[in-house]
């Protein structure tokens, strides 16, 4: 067998609950003039297309400056009847396009990416992730989050056009159980 196939195997526990296609990523466009002061805090997460590192509720996601520039990313949720929380960073990997970010939550993993699609700032945000595969497959993520646990209907149904428009496809997406006690 060769060594695609066999990386392949190896990656399906990883990818299967992810939107998984052919080819290439998807580039959807992203917010314009992205003000990360204006993005940094906390947002809960509304839908999401499932992942093996979030499959908890009352999901979170805190976001802070740190000295260096870097950005401290807090995840939080309850899973298995536990509050669990991981800490990474994300960075702005190039300036002229500040709404791409690269989030990594270990010292020993590549920043993957983490492109801010839409935001207001004070409500809601949508987030892409894709990564290309050795040009044969990529995997996808998207988030819809926001600044309060829920959202309004018609709030979720736009960002789910607006991903659709973007050829993102969204068929995984679910809503995430934010019924916690705060």
């Amino acid at each position: 067998m060769n060594s695609a196939v066999h990386f392949l195997l190896l990656m399906l526990p990883l990818i299967s609950a992810q939107v998984t296609q052919w080819g290439p990523c998807p580039t959807p466009r992203v917010q314009p003039n992205f003000n990360l002061e204006r993005y940094l805090g906390k947002w809960y997460e509304i839908e999401k297309i499932p992942t093996y590192f979030a499959r908890g509720k009352c999901i979170e996601a805190n976001y802070s400056l740190r000295k260096d520039g870097t950005i401290k990313v807090v995840n939080s949720q309850i899973f298995r009847n536990k509050f669990r929380s991981t800490e990474g960073t994300a960075v702005i990997r190039n300036k002229m396009e500040p709404a791409k970010l690269g989030i990594s939550f270990s010292y020993f993993t590549p920043y993957s990416p983490y492109w801010i699609v839409s935001t207001d700032y004070t409500s809601v945000a949508i987030v892409y992730s894709c990564t290309d595969i050795l040009h044969l497959f990529n995997y996808q993520y998207v988030w819809i989050l926001g600044r309060s646990r829920t959202l309004p209907v018609v709030t979720v149904n736009y960002a789910k056009m607006l991903l659709q428009k973007e050829g993102i496809n969204i068929y995984k997406l679910n809503a995430t159980d934010q019924s916690c006690k705060t």
